[in-house]
């Protein structure tokens, strides 16, 4: 098995980041909702203010190639603010390309995201998941994630697009 590595993102990753934010919404079926660009993830994570952060998981190609390292995973992640705990991490993404699953590279990611949650007195990592990827669930969960729709009935809402013009009143 080849050697892999996580680090934090660069801004030169953003390109590998896009493509794979774009297979794992097509993974989804949900395609067609990617709308952000390569341009947009370099404003928005490698800025002054940066809205988001990243890891990334590379294979290290063996010393007698002369290959460069590949990028085959991500954690995009940000902080976020309990009003009941405090500081935390919503990971929004966790990704590794197919031909690259079941090496221990997801968790590797998560515990990288993990780090970081301890790093910074965060008191939690969250993240969601859907409800019919049951093998991202049974990971999560053997890593010691509770599910809180099942252990407190939480749901996710969204205002997004026209829905969020209308109630602003804009």
């Amino acid at each position: 098995m080849a050697s892999v590595r996580i680090r934090e993102a660069e801004e030169g990753d953003c390109g590998d980041i896009l493509r794979m934010i774009r297979e794992l919404a097509d993974n989804e079926n949900l395609l067609d909702q990617v709308k952000i660009s390569e341009e947009a993830l370099r404003a928005d994570g490698f800025g002054d203010n940066p809205s988001f952060h990243c890891v990334v998981a590379e294979i290290l190609p063996p010393h007698s190639e002369p290959q460069e390292p590949r990028v085959v995973g991500y954690g995009l992640y940000y902080f976020i603010y309990s009003t009941w705990k405090g500081r935390s991490v919503y990971l929004e993404d966790v990704y590794v390309m197919p031909e690259y699953r079941s090496q221990g590279i997801g968790s590797k990611i998560i515990k990288k995201v993990a780090e970081v949650v301890l790093d910074k007195g965060c008191f939690q990592l969250r993240l969601s998941v859907l409800d019919w990827n049951k093998r991202a669930m049974n990971l999560y969960k053997a890593l010691g994630a509770q599910d809180l729709t099942e252990a407190e009935g939480w749901h996710i809402f969204c205002f997004g697009g026209e829905a969020m013009r209308e109630f602003a009143g804009n």
